[in-house]
């Protein structure tokens, strides 16, 4: 393929041209995975872009290279500049995930989730999630929840090993204790969870009658949450230890739990200040009065001035949710809502009557020229 033909190496992987070295060994290897043609057997497509990810990072991952590729594009590499047949995307991909030896480190835990090698190994458990439904002062005020599951816990009786205590644990001879084989495929190899010790590169003499061998047994657990005050709909608490037992004596995972808080008939909340509508009766709201109001922890008193209009908003500083870690607390907004009566007795009426003749027969608050204004529009 021409040089001119080329795409950008920096579009190849999808990173901008002033990415750091670790943004383009994240992207080579989240796209590397995706296109391996391993995961895409037949599909030739995948495998030419999974060489072309392969050019594209084995320049871009050296600064020297990627110095001569920013000033002069592919034409740095033309002509015998890239190195005769290019590179070999296969040893990129070992080296960038640390294929070789016994598949350890990176390589050793991100190729055994995508391509299904060593699931057995010891390794820490999985990591459980929890949705809990609270109510809405539960999540304003805090509170400690007890919540009941079943999970994979490591066995007690053989510690996670697998093996009947006092059974002989060695290493397995055909995987040599990495828990993994190389079988070829064509012109690459594959690492596949060895066959004759199922990925745990041990061979136990005796299994542990309690777990079967697995290390792990299923059990009821009851774990106690502490609901911090002021936690919001959709937040997420880690409790470090609580999710599945390891694998094989590995550490546990950890729980997370998401918190669904309840939907409130009185307030509403953002963030950490409350909202609320009050209603008053037209005479407190034409006199003026001090009328109680709800709050989270009970009722407080909140003086309405005379005159005051529907849909007056008050603040009472401090009587919202904490916020998290207790670092103070937000405010609550009362809208008041006069009510205006729809049945009235005759005596009422009559009172109510002789207040507007009193007025001008204009109703308290009506503005006098508005019904000029509206008769000039029409006009």
């Amino acid at each position: 393929m021409a040089s001119s033909n080329k795409r950008d190496y920096y579009e190849i992987l999808g990173v901008a041209r002033t990415a750091s070295q670790e943004d383009i060994k994240k992207a080579y290897r989240k796209l590397a995975f995706t296109y391996h043609p391993d995961k895409n057997p037949g599909d030739h497509t995948a495998e030419e872009k999974f060489k072309e990810l392969g050019e594209a990072y084995e320049i871009l991952s050296n600064a020297d290279k990627r110095a001569a590729y920013d000033r002069y594009g592919h034409a740095a590499f033309s002509q015998g500049g890239g190195g005769g047949a290019g590179p070999d995307p296969f040893d990129i991909f070992r080296e960038v995930f640390g294929a070789g030896g016994g598949g350890g480190g990176i390589f050793g835990s991100i190729f055994e989730e995508a391509f299904g090698g060593g699931q057995e190994r010891r390794g820490r458990g999985a990591d459980l999630r929890y949705d809990l439904h609270i109510t809405f002062e539960e999540s304003c005020l805090g509170c400690e929840r007890e919540i009941s599951l079943t999970k994979p816990e490591t066995c007690t009786h053989c510690t996670g090993t697998g093996a009947e205590p006092g059974s002989k644990v060695s290493t397995c001879d055909t995987c040599r204790g990495q828990g993994q084989v190389y079988v070829t495929k064509g012109f690459f190899s594959v690492a596949q969870a060895c066959p004759r010790c199922r990925g745990t590169g041990q061979k136990i003499e005796k299994v542990c009658a309690t777990c079967q061998g697995q290390g792990r047994v299923e059990k009821a657990s009851k774990i106690k949450i502490k609901i911090p005050a002021g936690i919001d709909d959709g937040s997420r608490l880690r409790s470090t230890g609580q999710g599945e037992g390891g694998v094989r004596g590995g550490p546990s995972g950890d729980l997370y739990i998401i918190i669904h808080v309840k939907s409130h008939p009185v307030f509403t909340r953002d963030g950490t200040d409350l909202f609320c509508d009050v209603p008053i009766s037209f005479a407190k709201a034409t006199l003026g009065s001090e009328i109680q109001v709800p709050t989270l922890e009970g009722t407080a008193n909140l003086k309405v001035p005379a005159g005051t209009a529907s849909d007056t908003t008050f603040r009472l500083r401090g009587k919202g949710v904490p916020e998290l870690g207790g670092r103070g607390h937000g405010d609550l907004h009362v809208r008041v809502r006069v009510q205006v009566p729809t049945k009235l007795t005759a005596d009422q009426k009559a009172k109510l009557q002789a207040f507007a003749e009193a007025c001008g027969e204009n109703v308290p608050g009506e503005d006098p020229g508005m019904f000029q204004k509206v008769k000039e529009f029409f006009k």
